[in-house]
């Protein structure tokens, strides 16, 4: 074998063995136990990252150290393939979004080729495939059928240049992205998920603490994030009369603006109402009022998400208009209030400044009263400032409230249901946060949605046998709206289902969110042409193992669990939940160094071109340039002083991402890999270090350095007495117990730190393993044999981590031919034997301090070690004569002696 490690020649010989052997083909198999272990699918971007080289070789371990358990593993790949980037890059390039993506795929599953994953390619598949996204359609129309799916006018961001719709992040300070035009919103028609019928059990298996919770395998962070998102809120929704008149002359709304409140304690806190700038009411009065319908229209061109408006400055106008409160009779004023959403509640909400934050800021701005109407023994109220004790429900009791006076949140919970229900104006409610998913995008690059537009006959679906309705590859988006609609391609000859008459396709395709939220079933039946799931869906899920970001852990997540509870519904599927257990990985972040520019902008610097200055404590403070760098301001010379940010995730625009690539070429995939491993555990951030990379190679070297002296010895024609099935045999001397019991001592922790996904301490394990091997000095026959099964271990234990080097020191020195290729070579089992002690050593206290150690014989019983440490010349020097007053023993561990 070669004498010296060379990464390119090592990983290039694996691939070729691996791809002769199909090595990672996986079928389904009855006799073994399934483990399906899956990363997210990537989006098809161009180009791996180190967010990717470290999700999937978890992944990867995962696979690999199970299979070796004798384990029928997945681990399968695919594409996130549809989505706006594409559009993004087929405009600014000129090219269809399919060419810029399938040329894209190719290069990134290269990169991931080179990284050696344990990937079964057979099943790949790329959701922009019509062989995919014909079940997103079929799935969809069934859906329709049970009521699931459903069409109704939703409010979108409209660019009047370009005469498309803009998602949220394309809304710049109420700006077009691309135009700059000011955004308009806009009711169309769009199609709605009814994910809310679901709510309560999306909640009940999620929720901490809940006795119906089954995801109990995933992080506790994630699980609450989930139950917040769903929002579950108890509480009362009732009217405030009034006799606003319409332009019909007939009372708006029936004369009640309903609003929910979690907080009915409150109510007699009341001092003003806001509705939502759409409510009818505000209509209504910007009617007469142009001050207001200015406001109004403000208020339409910014965001309309939950999360926008709770970042965003609370502002409102008066309307004039007024409301009665149900229980005083006192009229309340009527606000239009740019936080309050129409499309969550009733578009309108009760205003107590005392004891709600945003409506004491809100209140506080534009001189509204507060009354307090909660009181905490013990506090003082203050209209100047907010105190938490004002909005906390679990505190105080009620006052100045008449009938409520003294009474806990609670009970004054049912007292003002009753009293509300009495006067036929309101009643308990529960309510949700969670909306229905709207999954209309008037984008081209998705999943057509499968409708038919007639004049007569309104929309109808495409009958099952002409799916999938194929989206065009060939169209580029030039900036003037979705091209699907001036598609003569996508509407020829279609016909109305109903009556036989010329129609148009719906033009309107998925949300990207649908793609993936089943790809990972589809992984299961990757090539079944007649059903969207089938046997392999049987076998395989639910999934053992789910490995994603935690910016995924909401929507992604909670749509994937729709959508499975859905598929079985309708009896595709036989589970609830499509992830047992969920690993959310850390992000890999870098050094951020910048400077402004003589204009006032900012441009970053590439790491690798910085030099850092340290204060006293070895803390950042700066940095400067160690070579010229060309910048906005021209050339900038050597020792150009440069401001350090600290570390931040990697990103091109901050010039401080890594190239996988690059490191694959100078270090190998194997340093790629064990490095994005050791440095931090998996659900941690990792802070990048190009020395500790560095470092990772040079304990490559080490390794393969000792397989190649090892091939030299006696060591290697040992291998051949070692069998897969049973330690070896034969009596060891001193040295060599000493060794087996570090190694299986060490291995006992790395099968612990395998099962809990602890892959930094699983490194560090095999490092303490090298660092014993390479100090042992076999001597006899027995210790060749004791080094020849020790370095099969490390390499072993290794083998997820690194398996391109594993496998050539596995080949090379012969373990192949013992114990079978190593991809399924049997995990090595802690030797009970080796563990035993023949000798122990206690540590040695003189009233309490360290004073030495003592060994003595394993079997030695309490008198033997009490006698063994009487008889140390530390003892005797200090006690100077003197009997000891008391001798404690803690078994295996230490002895103290009080003199």
């Amino acid at each position: 074998m070669q004498d010296k490690y060379d990464h390119h020649a090592v990983e290039k010989t694996a691939h070729a063995h691996w791809i002769a052997a199909d090595a990672y083909r996986v079928t389904e198999d009855a006799g073994k136990d399934k483990y399906y272990a899956c990363s997210m699918l990537p989006y098809p971007s161009g180009k791996l990252h180190m967010g990717h080289v470290r999700n999937y070789t978890i992944n990867d371990m995962i696979t690999r150290s199970l299979r070796m358990q004798g384990k029928n593993v997945l681990m399968p790949m695919g594409w996130d393939a549809f989505g706006l980037p594409a559009e993004n890059a087929a405009l600014k390039n000129k090219v269809p979004p399919a060419k810029w993506t399938y040329d894209n795929i190719s290069y990134m599953k290269q990169q991931m080729q080179a990284m050696g994953l344990a990937i079964d390619w057979s099943r790949e598949i790329a959701t922009c495939q019509p062989e995919y996204y014909r079940w997103n359609q079929w799935l969809f129309l069934k859906m329709l059928e049970k009521g699931i799916a459903y069409r109704k006018t939703q409010v979108v961001n409209w660019d009047p240049v370009d005469q498309t719709v803009l998602a949220n992040e394309q809304v710049i300070d109420g700006r077009g992205w691309r135009t700059g035009a000011l955004v308009e919103k806009r009711e169309i028609p769009g199609y709605y998920l009814k994910i809310t019928d679901y709510a309560q059990e999306l909640l009940d298996h999620v929720q901490i603490g809940n006795d119906k919770a089954t995801l109990t395998g995933w992080p506790d962070k994630v699980r609450l994030m989930q139950e917040n998102w769903i929002g579950k809120s108890s509480g009362v929704r009732f009217a405030f009369t009034h006799d606003i008149q319409g332009a019909d002359g007939q009372l708006i709304q029936d004369g009640r603006m309903y609003v929910f409140t979690t907080r009915p304690d409150t109510i007699f806190g009341v001092t003003f109402c806001a509705v939502a700038p759409e409510h009818p009411l505000a209509a209504h009065a910007a009617a007469g009022n142009p001050q207001l319908a200015a406001f109004i229209e403000e208020c339409k061109k910014g965001g309309n998400t939950e999360a926008e408006l709770a970042t965003k400055e609370k502002e409102g106008l008066p309307t004039g208009l007024f409301v009665t409160h149900p229980l005083t009779g006192e009229q309340v004023p009527v606000w239009v209030g740019n936080y309050v959403l129409m499309s969550y509640g009733d578009g309108a909400v009760m205003g107590v400044p005392a004891h709600d934050e945003r409506d004491f800021a809100f209140a506080n701005k534009y001189g509204i009263a507060l009354k307090q109407v909660v009181q905490v023994e013990g506090e003082h109220f203050s209209a100047e400032a907010w105190q938490e004790w004002y909005g906390d429900k679990q505190k105080g009791v009620c006052v100045n409230s008449d009938v409520l006076d003294g009474l806990s949140y609670k009970d004054a919970l049912e007292k003002v249901a009753s009293l509300l229900e009495g006067k036929g104006l309101g009643e308990k409610k529960t309510t949700w946060r969670l909306r229905d998913w709207g999954v209309s995008r008037q984008r081209y690059w998705g999943t057509p949605i499968p409708i038919i537009h007639c004049e007569d006959c309104g929309a109808q679906p495409v009958p099952e046998k002409d799916l999938p309705v194929v989206l065009p590859e060939d169209l580029v988006p030039d900036g003037s709206g979705n091209p699907l609609v001036k598609s003569e391609v996508f509407h020829a000859g279609v016909v109305c289902p109903c009556c036989g008459k010329p129609a148009r396709r719906e033009t309107d395709t998925m949300d990207t969110f649908v793609d993936s939220s089943w790809y990972f079933m589809r992984y299961c039946d990757p090539t079944n042409t007649e059903k969207m799931v089938d046997v392999g869906a049987d076998y395989w899920m639910p999934m053992e193992q789910y490995i994603g970001g935690v910016e995924h852990a909401i929507l992604h997540l909670l749509y994937a669990r729709f959508w499975t509870k859905v598929m079985r519904d309708l009896g595709l599927v036989k589970f609830d939940e499509p992830f047992t257990k969920l690993l959310t990985q850390g992000m890999v972040l870098n050094h951020v160094y910048s400077r402004r520019t003589a204009n006032g902008g900012k441009e970053y610097f590439w790491p690798k071109d910085v030099d850092n200055t340290f204060d006293e404590g070895g803390k950042i403070t700066g940095a400067k340039l160690k070579v010229a760098v060309d910048s906005a301001d021209g050339l900038l010379p050597v020792g150009t002083a440069i401001d350090y940010e600290g570390v931040g995730t990697m990103s091109k625009s901050k010039n401080n991402g890594v190239d996988p690539q690059d490191l694959i070429e100078r270090y190998g995939a194997d340093t790629a890999r064990l490095y994005t491993m050791f440095t931090a555990p998996p659900e941690l951030t990792l802070e990048w270090n190009d020395s500790a990379v560095e470092g990772s190679y040079r304990f490559l070297r080490r390794v393969w350095n000792f397989g190649a002296n090892l091939a030299q010895t006696p060591a290697a024609a040992a291998i051949a007495q070692l069998s897969a099935t049973a330690a070896p045999e034969g009596e060891f001397g001193k040295n060599a117990k000493a060794l087996r019991l570090e190694m299986h001592s060490v291995l006992k922790q790395v099968d612990f730190d395998y099962q809990r996904l602890q892959f930094n301490t699983v490194v560090s394990g095999a490092m303490k393993m090298l660092n014993a091997l390479e100090a042992f000095k076999p001597e006899t026959a027995q210790d060749q044999l004791a080094l020849a099964e020790c370095f099969g271990i490390l390499l072993r234990v290794m083998y997820p981590a690194t398996p391109h080097l594993t496998h050539a020191l596995w080949q090379e020195l012969g373990y192949a031919k013992g114990f079978g290729d190593l991809l399924d070579a049997a995990w090595p089992q802690v030797d009970a034997k080796a563990l035993e002690q023949d000798e122990l050593e206690y540590m040695l206290q003189i009233n309490g301090k360290l004073r030495g150690s003592i060994i003595v014989a394993a079997s030695a019983d309490k008198a033997a070690i009490e006698a063994a440490a009487l008889a140390t010349e530390a003892f005797i020097k200090q006690a100077n004569g003197a009997a000891p007053k008391k001798i404690i023993v803690v078994p295996k561990k230490l002895v103290n002696i009080v003199v």
